[in-house]
């Protein structure tokens, strides 16, 4: 019976992907004609299955980057090429499961159509019209569903096929979920700089230590810059700003000061209300709670998220939901849908800001954006001075810019530097070149001009002879600590205590490889991991140092859930990458013996349609 269920997921789960890979995105051009990009072994590729599995590629790299990747970056990296070698895969392995006679019976079919939850209308069972509509929106007919279905099944068997002599990895998840859940009982203590005294450093110490840093002591280069500029800050407090129109942005925009109480809520619809009643009487009985009443249904709890909504939103329920207090379970109450069970997930407060309290803010808001305005009209002028030879001077003395002159260096972010676009510009400027126009992000304008390029220079020995000495005895300290941390070390790995060499331990009793210690340098843990029972060190730790003994190692319980879980996952891992690759390999060796043909221009006229 748990196979029967398992095998009802997996269709179902073929299903869904078979939506998702032919959902009607591409429609080459209009209506939901699908076209070929290429054929495997007589099999047709969709131009569908292509444009899907390529959007899908796409959309995984924005929510694991946050950054959209568009198609000509996609295709600077060969994303379109591997996710086409994919697609031409899954037809390489249709065409062998049809040529080896693999397919799956009618009844099959119709089992994971009939199971699959999509498909179901409000009373739980198939609804022929609600598969119809799902198919239609997904631009797809029963035929081409079916067909698609059919072979992702059979596809599944060749696979399973191929898999079926593939040991588990389970001597290797062993090893390694031991190695990870081993623990060390050690033993620590800081080493600080208190009572170190240094000698006076000769000036043949300074000057090896300048010889030795001298990064350290090396002037950046400097860019001079002349430059006009004006920013909305600049002006906008000459600028006069209307009360009515104060008044009118804030009337504009009352939804965002004058927010009404809202309900973060949950409903889940019944067909009828004596379902509904029923629901609500095993929640008071405490038989079941809200979130089992969804899954019951085959939900999940986002497809009962309401989100934040108002009383109205809520219409005839709204009064019954609003008197409810958090967590608390109402109904049946009437919905669009049906009768339905409210959850009250929180309350939101109303809040209002008066006209008042968000007037200083409106003002500058408008004041702003006329700044932006008179700054935007002033541009014209000053591309027409510059396209006539004017100099950043002339600029400043015929238009409202201020001129100023900086010396800047990478890292200096003081008046026009706090803009990064003054900052790229002022990096690639070249010295005798035209000003340039520097547009701002706030809306302002800055022109530019690079006069003159002072190269980074290592600055003399006698200009930063205190520097030199500062950094000498920060390093000579440094070196002290660490010596006496070795020395105290070697003192406890002969059998002395901590306590002897003055230091105050902390154990550790169970220090996992995946562990950190507040208050210890980097490489502790992997330092304490590499060690044999007993032994100690000395590791350096900022101005400072630590001294480290492991006193045990205890191997992983085999028994332990949380080894036990590791070892489960490792083995699904590995064996997951193992069966890909094997899958791989079979496919490359099929795909040299089948008759492959790409449509190019096909491929192009999908890439166009991607967004």
């Amino acid at each position: 019976m748990a196979a029967r269920r398992n095998s009802k997921w997996i269709y179902w789960l073929m299903v869904g992907g078979i939506l998702l890979g032919f959902g009607g995105w591409f429609t080459g051009g209009g209506g939901a004609r699908s076209t070929a990009v290429g054929t495997v072994g007589g099999l047709e590729i969709s131009a569908q299955s292509y444009a899907n599995a390529l959007q899908n590629q796409l959309r995984q790299i924005e929510e694991q980057s946050g950054q959209r990747l568009t198609l000509e970056q996609a295709q600077a990296l060969g994303l379109d090429r591997a996710v086409l070698a994919h697609v031409v895969t899954r037809r390489v392995l249709d065409a062998e499961a049809r040529r080896l006679g693999l397919s799956a019976g009618d009844a099959r079919v119709a089992e994971a159509v009939l199971a699959t939850p999509g498909f179901q209308g409000l009373d739980g069972q198939f609804d022929r019209e609600v598969y119809r509509e799902q198919l239609r929106r997904n631009g797809l007919t029963e035929a081409a569903f079916e067909t698609a279905l059919r072979e992702d099944t059979a596809r599944t068997i060749l696979q399973a096929a191929i898999l079926g002599g593939v040991a588990r990895p389970e001597t290797y998840a062993e090893v390694l979920s031991a190695w990870t859940n081993e623990t060390r009982a050690v033993t620590w203590a800081p080493v600080g700089a208190e009572g170190v005294t240094l000698p006076e450093p000769t000036a043949e110490q300074l000057r090896a230590y300048y010889d030795a840093h001298p990064g350290d002591f090396t002037a950046p280069e400097v860019r001079q810059v002349g430059y006009a500029w004006i920013t909305p800050e600049m002006i906008q407090a000459e600028l006069p700003v209307d009360d009515a129109a104060v008044r009118e942005l804030y009337e504009s925009r009352r939804d965002e000061f004058v927010q009404e109480e809202r309900r973060l809520v949950e409903r889940l619809v019944y067909p009828d209300e004596a379902q509904a009643q029923a629901a609500r009487a095993r929640v008071d009985a405490g038989e079941a709670g809200f979130e089992d009443l969804v899954a019951e249904r085959g939900l999940l709890l986002a497809d009962a998220d309401l989100g934040d909504v108002s009383r109205a939103e809520l219409g005839a329920a709204g009064e019954a939901v609003f008197a409810a207090g958090t967590g608390s379970v109402v109904g049946p109450l009437p919905s669009d849908l049906g009768p339905a069970l409210y959850r009250v997930n929180a309350v939101l407060a109303a809040q209002e800001t008066s006209l008042e309290e968000a007037a200083p803010g409106l003002r500058t808001e408008i004041a702003n954006e006329a700044a932006r305005e008179v700054i935007a009209g002033i541009e014209p002028q000053v591309q027409d001075l510059l396209a006539g030879g004017a100099t950043v001077e002339d600029i400043a003395r015929r238009t409202d810019l201020e001129a100023g002159q900086v010396a800047w260096s990478e890292g200096a972010t003081e008046g026009p530097a706090a803009y990064q676009e003054f900052r790229d510009a002022a990096a690639a400027a070249r010295e005798g070149a035209s000003p340039e126009i520097v547009p701002l992000a706030d809306g302002g304008l800055l022109v530019l001009r690079l006069d003159g390029v002072t190269p980074p220079a290592l600055r003399p020995f006698e200009e930063v002879e205190a520097e030199a000495r500062a950094g000498w005895e920060a390093q000579a300290r440094r070196e002290a600590v660490l010596a006496r941390a070795e020395a105290g070390a070697e003192a406890i790995a002969g059998g002395a205590s901590f306590e002897d060499q003055g230091l105050a331990p902390v154990t550790e009793p169970a220090l996992a490889r995946r562990g950190a210690i507040e208050g210890t340098p980097p490489g502790f843990v992997e330092a304490a991991f590499g060690m044999q029972r007993g032994a100690t060190r000395a590791l350096p730790s900022g101005e400072g140092a630590v001294v480290l003994r492991l006193d045990s190692v205890t191997p992983a319980q085999a028994d332990d859930p949380a080894v036990i879980a590791e070892r489960a996952a490792v083995e699904s891992q590995v064996s997951g990458s193992l069966s890909q690759d094997l899958i791989d390999a079979v496919a490359q060796a099929l795909q040299a013996g089948t008759e492959i043909r790409i449509d190019d221009q096909a491929i192009a006229a999908v890439n166009a349609q991607i967004n």
